[in-house]
């Protein structure tokens, strides 16, 4: 596999990024791209990715999530119509809704796109092909599944296939975060369309991963391209969780009527979260998988017209989701998996405006994670013995559980240690961070300036190593046969039954933490077990005992630190500086301006985004254009839109 370009994304408005000049593309494209997307200039890595779809040479393109991967499946089928090419472009996606909302997306802007899948009536499949045949669609979206059933592709090769991409590309691989059995099947492609050029895209893809998605889809001198991972845009935040529903409301307050994900483990979590947010008068719904579908597909619906503000969800929410305008992503348990945490982020700050990412951990996530992959290795385990499958089969469970592992053991690290997260997630990928200048953020020069260690957010307990002495001190005083919430009780000095009965209301340490709370304090036991000074049982009802190195902390011979929760902090957007320069953004007229975009939307039966983003409504209410040639200058708007929106919000800028 040959990497041809690593080229480094500076941010996400386009810095470092390509004009009409660029070498490897002619001057009608760019004329597209400004005609159709209203953009003039062009993201790192897109020409190339362009380059390689219209020379017709397979790639893989891995880019973060906001980066511009679909401009790269997009621009080639136009270069291709230009030049008297008859074929469509196909691009394979895993959702409906995804197919749906990238559908309609590319019409409102004038592009020939259709989609073929299941929620459809048999007339409008029928309306769709017929469309194809006739040369009016020039990029089909599809599901894996649809692509590979029997007699499609004999559909297809009647019409003509030039190009086929692979969105969501991670899915192929069995060692990515979101594998899909249907996925893996693509690789028939290259059999079923010989000499039709490949082109993978995923958002999120560590080297192996990406060695996998090459070998599965037997991708021919494959044009890699891997841009940078970093989200400058992002302001990470990973935080104890002591008193999570405290915590969630002082972040969800900074975003009060702002667009906001809220990541949960188990679908009773969210029902009760979301109850809990809507009895604070915030705007919440939950989404998980034990919902049925015409539920999910409800709130899913209402979250992307801007109908809905926050959604409580498990991981069965997030791909697909294309609302551009997510200002904040908190999860309330560690994901499993550092990829997971990068691609589930990165659904905020999509348009590129500054946005917020929280993370509230505890070890008791570890916990709960490994417990449930024992009993899901269970129950696979058992379905091998009844298939009477192969050794193989065993291996490649085993294989796949202790990757898991290993994934977990890594989100762990980053979550308890505090160092730079930009700067962690980005050399986690394989990649080398480089810090980029922020003079409006405080903190440590040579640091991201946008996560809590460099801001310096990151508050240590008071006196972490006498507090950790007492804790243990109790541990081992209690005879090392109790459990974090018990020992607890002890050093704050709880009125309990079960303490007075065991006799512990007389040991040194009961009482010796009285002025902490439980949570607080089981918090903190939990540091402990994370920076391996205790130890859990792996019985039925684990005991905490303490380790060589918890003996020795005991006895004062090394310095401990706990972490403890930061105070708050006020509400952090993007400046309008940093966004535009000089022109300062009028607040009312952004506000009507969303109003105007979601009336229309409603209107059209289209997502708001689809409409205008909010960087782009951001730029008119700073530059305030005053006329069509003045409206054409602001990035995203296009020829369509001029000619379809410009005087309806040229009338409301100049009210």
């Amino acid at each position: 596999m040959r990497t041809d370009s690593l080229i480094p994304a500076q941010d996400a408005h386009g810095s470092d990024a390509f004009g009409p000049d660029h070498p490897g593309l002619d001057a009608a494209v760019f004329d597209d791209i400004q005609r159709v997307w209203g953009f003039d200039t062009l993201r790192p890595l897109q020409a190339e990715a362009i380059a390689a779809g219209i020379a017709g040479r397979d790639s893989l393109v891995v880019m973060p999530t906001g980066g511009g991967k679909s401009l790269c499946y997009q621009v080639p089928p136009l270069a291709a119509a230009r030049a008297g090419d008859t074929r469509i472009d196909v691009c394979v996606s895993p959702l409906i809704a995804l197919m749906k909302d990238q559908v309609d997306g590319l019409r409102t802007n004038g592009y020939p796109a259709a989609s073929l899948h299941s929620g459809m009536t048999n007339e409008e499949r029928d309306d769709v092909r017929r469309a194809v045949r006739a040369g009016e669609v020039r990029l089909l979206f599809v599901s894996p599944e649809r692509l590979l059933a029997p007699g499609f592709d004999t559909w297809l090769g009647s019409v003509g296939v030039r190009a086929i991409a692979i969105d969501e590309a991670h899915c192929i691989s069995q060692w990515g975060h979101d594998f899909r059995p249907e996925y893996r099947q693509l690789k028939q492609l290259r059999r079923m369309f010989p000499g039709v050029s490949l082109h993978a895209c995923t958002a999120t893809a560590a080297p192996p991963v990406r060695d996998d998605i090459v070998a599965q889809l037997e991708l021919i001198d494959p044009l890699v391209l891997v841009g940078n991972f970093d989200r400058p845009n992002l302001i990470y935040r990973i935080e104890p969780r002591i008193d999570g529903r405290k915590q969630i409301l002082g972040v969800l307050e900074r975003h009060r009527g702002d667009a906001v994900i809220v990541y949960c483990m188990s679908r009773k979590e969210t029902e009760a979260i979301a109850e809990y947010l809507s009895k604070e008068k915030f705007n919440a719904a939950c989404y998980h998988a034990g919902m049925t579908s015409i539920q999910r597909s409800k709130v899913q619906e209402r979250f992307t017209a801007e109908k809905l503000d926050i959604v409580v969800a498990t991981v069965a929410f997030g791909m697909g989701i294309d609302r551009s305008n997510v200002r904040a992503v908190v999860h309330m348990t560690i994901p499993k998996s550092i990829e997971h945490y990068q691609q589930e982020t990165g659904r905020a700050g999509r348009d590129g405006l500054e946005s917020e990412c929280v993370l509230f951990h505890s070890y008791a996530d570890v916990v709960k994670w490994n417990s449930i992959t024992e009993r899901s290795t269970n129950e696979a385990r058992a379905r091998l013995d009844e298939e009477g499958a192969d050794a193989e089969a065993y291996e490649a469970l085993d294989a796949s559980v202790a990757q898991g592992r290993v994934q977990l053991e890594a989100m762990q690290r980053m979550a308890s240690g505090a160092v730079c997260r930009h700067r962690w997630l980005v050399e986690h990928f394989g990649q080398r961070y480089e810090p980029i200048a922020r003079e409006s953020r405080a903190g440590d020069a040579n640091g991201c300036g946008a996560c809590d260690v460099c801001m310096q957010e990151v508050r240590m307990a008071t006196d972490s190593t006498t507090v950790a002495r007492k804790l243990l001190s109790a541990v081992v005083r209690t005879g090392q046969r109790y459990g974090a919430s018990y020992v607890a009780d002890v050093v704050r000095g709880a009125e309990t039954e079960e303490v007075a009965r065991r006799g512990h209301a007389s040991l040194p340490t009961y009482g010796a933490l009285k002025d902490d709370d439980k949570k607080t304090l089981t918090n903190y036991i939990f540091q402990l077990v994370e920076r391996g000074l205790l130890a859990r049982t792996d019985d039925e009802h684990p005991v905490l005992v303490l380790t060589v190195e918890g003996h020795r902390a005991l006895r004062g011979e090394m310095e401990v630190a706990l972490r403890a929760p930061p105070r708050g902090r006020g509400r952090k957007h993007a400046t309008a500086a940093a966004v535009h320069g000089a022109h300062e953004v009028d607040a009312s007229l952004f506000d009507r301006l969303r109003t105007l975009r979601r009336e229309l939307a409603t209107t059209r039966g289209v997502p708001p985004y689809v409409i205008f983003s909010d960087a782009t409504l951001m730029e008119m209410a700073a530059r305030k254009p005053q006329s069509l040639n003045e409206f054409a200058e602001i990035k995203g708007v296009g020829e369509k839109k001029l000619a379809d929106l410009g005087l309806t919000f040229l009338r409301v800028i100049n009210e």
